[in-house]
């Protein structure tokens, strides 16, 4: 067997493109030096395609208990509750779940353009009236 073990968890993800990225480069890196790996994983594609489906499989592919973009925006304003707010660090610390991440980070990268906006919108009503404060002497 491979010298690092994967759980069967961590292969269904893989299989999803839902394991962090350290993790699937690990599988990766195993499945060109072992074949019973591959062979493994094309069991569990062959399990799928039967219509076989563990509960996590589908709370991964459904994305069950992936924060909605509500909670991730009240989550980086700091006011949900200390038990939503560690479950929301849960997932991106320990679980390193990329679809929390990614849309975190969307959030994120939208606030900051919107900030970005209002600061020139600011400046340009500014700039447009810089010329009647002057004529008020």
């Amino acid at each position: 067997m491979s010298k690092i073990q994967f759980t069967q968890a961590e292969l269904e993800a893989y299989l999803d493109e839902t394991l962090d990225v350290e993790r699937m480069v690990q599988i990766e890196q195993t499945l060109r030096q072992e074949p019973r790996l591959l062979e493994h994983l094309a069991r569990i594609n062959g399990r799928r395609d039967s219509g076989l489906h563990s509960v996590a499989e589908i709370w991964r592919r459904h994305q069950i208990g992936v924060p909605t973009q509500d909670e991730l925006g009240s989550y980086l304003l700091g006011v949900l509750p200390p038990e939503q707010a560690d479950y929301i660090r849960f997932r991106i610390q320990t679980l390193k779940c990329r679809f929390t991440i990614a849309n975190l980070h969307d959030l994120q990268r939208r606030h900051q353009q919107s900030e970005g906006q209002q600061t020139a919108r600011r400046r340009k009503y500014f700039q447009s009236s810089v010329g009647y404060l002057k004529d008020r002497d």
